[in-house]
Parts: structure tokens; sequence; C-alpha cells
């Protein structure tokens, strides 16, 4: 393709609407336009890498056995009505009625519309497994959509969905699509962590996130340096402390705080540590309020805490909600006489003779035991992670880091199958469920990604195997006809021994065209000037260190190839 040709209006200034580094590198470079708001135009060289990513993922999904079809993007609300997700989803499905007075929505995901067509077509266990996929565009309607392709409305996703006879083949087709996840994103040259991840609207048994590992990453996540370990924010467990050996349980003992509401406060009023003191906090578990109780230096993980209550929505109360439920003011709470259901987590059972609010302004209780003093109804994992804490696998040290997620896969099992009453006969003749997984993965996100793992304050520096075109070709001095004849020479024969190449044949200055060849990111640049007329030579540099290697002309192409395979070789498993 020859610059000169083609649409790709790059900027100097990055526009004001832009935040993260993907954002403004893609507005810069010319990948995109905003047309409203979380909608975006893919412009040639952003079409381009999406097309490269959805040409690997395409290639590994048929290698592990999934068909690829094409579902509508209008979804009925009936059938969302019947899974009981029309209202449970919330403000993110776009509902809309049409000139019939039907109501429809735009599909967000597809585990309706996929478990309704195998319902219908798919009845006995001779079909059985089935694994079946589609790359299409996605509507969401984020509240506060941002970051360009990294959180937008309108995006571009691989989803997938899997249908089995038995919950062992079900967990086999799970890890046979984890392990083409794993292909994938390696074949796309990115840095990446699979972590447990909760399994959010969604639903199903469990899941895993793919994480692409960049320091601007939206999400936190938690790895282990000693082991495979890893999980998100949500789902990350530590090693649990150990049973405390048995201790006297002492008095209980009233004592006044004045003013004291922090524990940070408390704790130097009364010279004891955050880890001897019980916070409460009051949350509405849809609409309903539940006592949590946490060690004083822990925070409470909302989506355990949802998940623990079978809760569509939890919310930490204000200071007035509070005091409305319990009649106390914030920072004086406690469990004893508290007439609230109590939550406890973990950490909190294995603590004695700990310090609460006593339920009156200006007083606290030392001295409380569990059992002796209250009993929670309920006791779970409910807390954050901190990278003080230790792996629940091998003990070792955890370290808390960023990541972007580009992919989620789920263990369904039949929780849509049993809603819809997707059933097939089995081998005895019986009508059972299908036990279903899913599979996601962000297209169009995946891009954003590896450019927010992979820039330098020059620009993108693109891995090779989603880069738009493998080489940028630069004539460096269009007026010298024997300088232009060798460039258009090279050009042509980029292309007809297969290297994807991007021709800068405009009438600029060198300086222009070397700062739109970094801004673009493309991973090799191969350099016509005047050495070419002093010695015979080009110039090859490569984005990624900036290593720039001079070769004869004659050699250009074949020294080229073994660049671009070499780099290739460095992105596969």
């Amino acid at each position: 393709m020859r610059f000169s040709q083609l649409l790709l209006p790059t900027l100097k200034e990055t526009p004001a609407e832009a935040e993260v580094v993907s954002h403004k590198l893609m507005l810069r470079a010319g990948f995109i336009r905003k047309l409203a708001s979380g909608i975006y135009c893919y412009l040639p060289l952003g079409l381009k890498s999406i097309r490269k990513v959805e040409q690997i993922v395409r290639e590994e999904m048929n290698n592990a056995g999934a068909q690829e079809l094409l579902l509508p993007m209008v979804q009925p609300a009936d059938l969302w009505q019947e899974s009981g997700r029309w209202h449970k989803y919330g403000a993110e499905l776009l509902r809309f009625t049409d000139r019939h007075q039907r109501e429809s929505c735009l599909g967000p995901t597809h585990e309706e519309v996929i478990t309704d067509l195998v319902r219908k077509n798919i009845h006995s266990y001779r079909s059985l497994p089935l694994n079946l996929y589609q790359i299409q565009t996605k509507f969401r309607d984020e509240i506060r959509p941002r970051f360009g392709l990294m959180r937008g409305r309108e995006f571009i996703m691989k989803d997938g969905y899997s249908f089995d006879a038995t919950e062992k083949g079900a967990e086999e087709t799970y890890e046979k699509m984890k392990y083409a996840y794993h292909r994938i994103f390696t074949r796309c040259g990115l840095s990446f962590r699979a972590v447990e991840a909760d399994s959010g609207t969604i639903g199903g048994s469990f899941s895993h996130e793919f994480m692409v590992l960049a320091a601007t990453g939206e999400d936190t996540i938690v790895i282990c340096k000693e082991c495979s370990y890893a999980a998100n924010m949500e789902k990350a467990r530590a090693m649990e402390t150990p049973a405390p050996q048995a201790e006297e349980e002492l008095p209980l003992t009233k004592v006044e705080t004045p003013g004291k509401r922090k524990v940070q406060a408390v704790c130097e009023f009364l010279a004891i540590s955050p880890a001897n003191l019980v916070k409460t906090l009051i949350y509405m578990a849809d609409g309903k309020p539940v006592a949590v109780l946490l060690r004083g230096d822990h925070e409470v993980q909302e989506v355990k805490l949802q998940n623990l209550l079978g809760a569509t929505e939890v919310r930490l109360t204000d200071d007035k909600e509070t005091f409305d439920s319990t009649g106390t003011p914030s920072g004086y709470l406690g469990p004893v006489g508290l007439s609230l259901p109590l939550v406890a987590d973990l950490e909190v059972t294995k603590m004695a003779n700990f310090t609460v609010g006593a339920n009156e302004k200006n007083f606290h209780l030392q001295n409380v035991n569990i059992g002796r003093d209250f009993t929670p109804a309920r006791t779970a994992d409910l807390r954050m992670v901190t990278k003080a804490d230790r792996c629940p696998v091998c003990g070792g040290q955890l370290e808390l880091t960023r990541g972007i997620e580009v992919g989620h896969i789920f263990k369904l099992g039949t929780t849509y199958s049993e809603a819809l009453k997707a059933t097939f006969l089995d081998d005895q003749g019986k009508e059972i469920p299908f036990v279903m997984g899913c599979y996601g993965i962000g297209v169009s996100r995946a891009v954003a990604a590896a450019i927010e793992q992979n820039h330098d304050k020059d620009g993108i520096i693109f891995p090779l195997p989603i880069a738009p075109f493998q080489v940028m070709l630069l004539n460096l001095s269009t007026q010298d006809e024997a300088i232009s004849k060798a460039a258009e020479s090279l050009y042509a024969d980029f292309t007809t021994n297969g290297i994807e190449v991007l021709f800068d044949d405009r009438d600029e200055r060198p300086g222009i065209k070397f700062k739109d060849a970094d801004l673009i990111g493309i991973p090799f640049r191969v350099m016509v000037g005047n050495n070419l007329t002093k010695e015979g030579k080009i110039e090859i540099r490569e984005r990624a260190g900036s290593r720039t290697t001079a070769v004869p002309f004659e050699e250009a192409t074949s020294r080229l190839k073994q660049m671009i395979e070499s780099a290739m070789k460095n992105c596969q498993l």
C-alpha cells in the first residue's frame, strides 16, 4: 500500500478527549475516529490490526474444533425474559420497541440466542460435544464510556459457546479452550496471565480472565511470584491465618473512646493493633441492611459479599442510613447485641479478645469473643487480598500488579440450558440439560491493550503478528531519480515475496516520515536514502529497541524475510 493513497489522518497533538495511552495514540496515528460517545469508526490501519487478531482467533478456534457462525445482533426480549436476565442485566442492556410494539435489545452477549438455536436443532447425545463461535459487533450501553476502544459502547468481540453431555465433558472442553486462548494471546505477541475470576452477570460455576499485563491497566490482579497462582481482586484468596492457640477469654470490658470513630484513631487511643480490632460495616443488599465484620486492617471485597448473599446489588450505607438501620452513629458499631444479620470474614473467626464498637456513641468493647458474646450467621472469605498476604497455593509472596482484560472463559454448567429448557436425550433415552461453557475475547480491545503494553514516547511499538503492516518502506529523497527507482524496486520485490509493506512515497521531509513511522509503530522500517548512492546499502531499523542495520541493496529482501521469520518465532508456544 502506498502512503500517498492511504486514508491515514495522523495528528501532531493529542485530542483533549483522550485519557489513556492507547486512546491517545490510536487517534494520533489515524487508526480510529470518534462518531459518538463510546462509538468509533475503524480507519484502514486500525481495521487491519483488528483483522489480524480476528485471523489468529479463527485459526486457533478452528484448530480446537469450534465452528464459526453468525448470530443476529438484535435479540427478542422474550428470550432474555425466559433466562431471567431482562431486568437483572441492568441499564447496559439497550432495550427498544419496534413498530409492532415488540420489545428487543441490542446484543451485549449471546447466551440466550445460542441456547435457543441449539435447543431447537440438537436433540441427541450423538450430536455432542458441540462448540460454536462468532466474531461480531456487540453493544453495551456503558454509563460512562471512556478510554477509546478500552471501554466503548460498541465493540468487536469473539464469543463462543460449548455444549456437552456431561460435566466431565464440559471440563475437558473448558481446558481445551483455555489452552486455545493461551495460544491466541501468545501468537498476538502479548505478555499476559490467565487469572481466576468471578463469573459476574454471565453466571456459571467458575471462570478465568486473560489479562494483558500493563502498568496502565484498569484492573488489579494478584499473582504469585513462586507458582502459577493468579486471580483478579474479585476472586483472589490469601493463605488463611493458622488457627490460634487456645487463649483464655478475658472479661468483656466497656471503655470510653471519646470522638474516636476511625480505626486508626481508636487503635492509637487504646494502644492496640488494627489486627486486634473488628470493624462493623453496614451494607445494603438488595435494599436490606446487613452487618459485615472485618479485621481492622482489611477491606471488604464487595463482589465476594454479593456472591455470599446472592444479591443483585450491594453497597455501603452512608452515615444517615447507618444510623437509621442501627440507632448508632458510624464508627461505634459492633456485633454484640446488634439486631441485624451478621456476616463475618474468615479472619475474624481466628481472633480472640478483640475490640469492637459498643453500639453507643463514644464507647467500644474490649475482650470480645465469638461464641460467647455474639455468633455470626455466616462466615466466608470477604476481604481484599493485600501484598502482605501469602499465596493460598504454595505460601509464596504475592504481587499486586495491573492488567487489562482481553478474554474471559466461563464454565456455565446448566445455568442457561435449565432456564431455557434446552435438553437432549442421553444414551439411556433420558431428557437432560446441556452442560455449557462460554468463551469471549475482546478483539478490538486486544489491539488497544497491545498498544498499552507496547509503546514509547514516540508512539506505538506493534507486536509483529498484529501490526497493520510488517514493514514501512521510506523513500527519503523523492527528488533523486536513482533513490526513487530503488525504492520502487524494493516495494515491488517486497510485495512479490509476501512481505506486507506500507510504502511512504510522499514528497515530505525525512523528519516528517520518521515521526510518522515511529507514531504508527510498524515493526520494521526500511530507509532508502543517501546510503544507497554512497555505499549501495539501505538501512533496516527495528521499532522495538531502535536497532539499525545497514544491508546491501541486493540482500534487502532476503535479510528482511529472515528478520520477520525470527520475530514471528518469538510469538509461538
